[in-house]
């Protein structure tokens, strides 16, 4: 067996264990498998198509390549896999030939929609009866209308084509509408904490999440520097400059284990999308109690300086220490 089927059927194999694949995972999976099957053998390729129909969380833009294939590849896909919608099936039952809408009607489930649309194909691909006289010559009138339906129909196919595609090929930048630092506030962040201005950095970080600065103090005051670093990556920043943030406020997260750094350690041990589903958490907690933000009054030119210095201030990532109270003993006369 040729070494890229073992590949192809190994990837298959590990996605189909997955109960509930988180959507980076999906994304991994759709990335490999297009290159991995087309590299593969009709042999490897009918297996994979095989497992995959009847596992139900396969990836849209994979589930669409498949049932794009040859016929007798992509049948089982067609007749048994439940992650084709209905726009899927119409738009491969129109473009890929009569074999493929054949399979499709070997569905256990067919909504009225596709129905309708496998009817109007086996009407617009007119089947002669046995015995037809010459038929009479259509009218111009009825032969632009249906070039116009035609051009309507390819143009909208074509569209759908392109957005399925976007699936596969979409940018690493592209981080599905989630909440995301800018490159200024990323640079920010970096400064501030190689020059450990908390204070500075936790406005900064505030900024970033759209929430109250008490938050992002809350985070940081976090010593192990596991809310922090689960706030950085489900923001998207960068894993070499959230190593360095990390190890630069937590001094601990410096030291090395196993030849890895313990900041490197913790960072791989986060999920993306289940730290961006905590920091959204979080937000929302903040957006409760701090819902409408009431603005300073207009401070005095002496109260002016005091506010600053106080928002400069470090913020400290360690146990407060109380400090001993001061009561003013009244002796008794």
């Amino acid at each position: 067996m040729r070494k890229k089927d073992v590949v192809l059927m190994a990837t298959v194999t590990s996605f189909e264990s997955l109960p509930h694949p988180s959507r980076s995972e999906l994304r991994q999976f759709a990335e490999l498998f297009t290159p991995l099957f087309t590299a593969s053998s009709e042999e490897a390729r009918r297996e994979a198509v095989a497992a995959l129909s009847q596992c139900p969380n396969v990836p849209p833009a994979v589930a669409f390549f498949i049932a794009s294939q040859p016929i007798a590849i992509a049948a089982p896909f067609l007749i048994s896999s439940n992650c084709l919608s209905d726009d899927t099936l119409i738009a491969i039952a129109r473009t890929q030939g009569e074999a493929h809408a054949r399979a499709i009607v070997r569905r256990e489930a067919l909504s009225p929609r596709v129905i309708d649309a496998l009817v109007g194909l086996r009407h617009d691909r007119g089947i002669k009866p046995d015995a037809d006289p010459a038929p009479a010559s259509p009218q111009p009138a009825e032969n632009a209308s249906s070039e116009a339906e035609r051009v309507a129909r390819e143009e909208d196919m074509r569209k759908r084509l392109r957005m399925l595609a976007g699936h596969i090929t979409r940018p690493a930048s592209d981080r599905l509408g989630l909440r995301s630092l800018s490159a200024v506030q990323q640079a920010l962040l970096v400064r501030f904490a190689r020059n450990r201005e908390n204070g500075l950095f936790a406005s900064v970080l505030a900024d970033a999440l759209s929430a109250s600065r008490w938050l992002s103090e809350r985070i940081m005051l976090d010593i192990s520097g596991q809310q922090l670093a689960t706030t950085l990556k489900g923001l998207g920043m960068d894993t070499e400059d959230a190593l360095f943030i990390l190890q630069r406020i937590y001094d601990h997260l410096s030291g090395t284990e196993a030849e890895m750094s313990r900041a490197e350690r913790l960072w791989n041990r986060l999920d993306e999308d289940q730290c961006g589903q905590r920091v959204e958490a979080w937000r929302r907690a903040d957006s409760y109690t701090y819902s409408e933000p009431v603005a300073a009054p207009p401070a005095e030119a002496g109260s002016a300086q005091q506010d600053i210095e106080e928002t400069a201030a470090p913020l400290r990532t360690t146990a407060s220490v109380r400090q001993p109270g001061r009561y003013s003993i009244r002796r008794s006369a």
